[in-house]
């Protein structure tokens, strides 16, 4: 079983990490969209991704200090950096080496200049969102710059699982990069949904906070097998066996 969750916009970066880290496994892919970046202006870049120019000047410079090789000087683990809605209920600093353990091993995280992170990978702070349209030698998208390479890796991983299972905890926008066709594993969607009347309907905020809940619910409770996931029932979520089939577990609340 692997879980896969989205990114965050939000990024921190302290002086120090207490763990091991990695090097990202697709970064040689990433030199060569950081490349396509450089020839950007702050305008373009505001026009490309659709941003102030304020994010834009900050974009702009990030992509300039992007510095080869990773160390633990200049880049940070990805679990470490994000701080989105996904990230802060991930509680990274009550974990010790078992939970750090199972979570490299059982969560990846997708990126549109990173393509595909584990949690103690390294990183440096970037802005770019994977719908983002920046042409490039491979095609007109990230999507395409990409291709089956962060589907090939997940088949890679996927293949030394007992259960190759895909739990999609990611957006839509970033679990597209995933060419279903081409993944050896079955995709086992998982929804969060809040009553109002007579109809479920997912909102948008506290959807990502139950995704996290969910991945640190595997975390804590060594999950291997996705059925396992049922019992995750924290912030009043439950497991809705009306709205679920095989294939899509869907958790509700009032």
């Amino acid at each position: 079983m692997l879980m896969i969750i989205s990114p965050s916009k939000t990024q921190k970066f302290t002086e120090s990490s207490q763990f091991t880290t990695n090097q990202p496994l697709l970064l040689k892919n990433s030199e060569l969209l950081i490349t396509e970046l450089l020839k950007k202006s702050v305008s373009e870049l505001a026009s490309l991704m659709k941003m102030s120019e304020r994010l834009a000047v900050q974009t702009h410079q990030s992509i300039h200090d992007f510095e080869l090789p990773f160390t633990d000087e200049n880049s940070q683990p990805a679990i470490e950096v994000f701080k989105g809605d996904v990230y802060s209920r991930i509680c990274v600093d009550q974990y010790g080496d078992d939970e750090m353990s199972y979570i490299q091993d059982h969560l990846r995280i997708l990126s549109g200049l990173y393509g595909l992170l584990r949690p103690l990978d390294l990183m440096q702070a970037y802005r770019l969102e994977m719908g983002c349209r920046l042409e490039n030698d491979r095609g007109k998208n990230l999507y395409e710059f990409w291709g089956n390479r962060v589907t090939d890796e997940l088949n890679t991983i996927l293949n030394a699982h007992k259960e190759q299972v895909l739990v999609n905890l990611a957006s839509a926008e970033y679990s597209r990069v995933v060419k279903k066709k081409n993944l050896n594993a079955t995709i086992l969607q998982v929804d969060f949904k809040e009553r109002k009347g007579d109809t479920y309907r997912t909102v948008a905020i506290h959807a990502k906070r139950a995704r996290g809940m969910m991945v640190d619910f595997a975390v804590k409770n060594r999950v291997q097998e996705v059925t396992e996931l049922k019992d995750f029932a924290q912030d009043e979520y439950s497991f809705s066996s009306e709205l679920s089939s095989e294939n899509h577990y869907c958790f509700t609340r009032y």
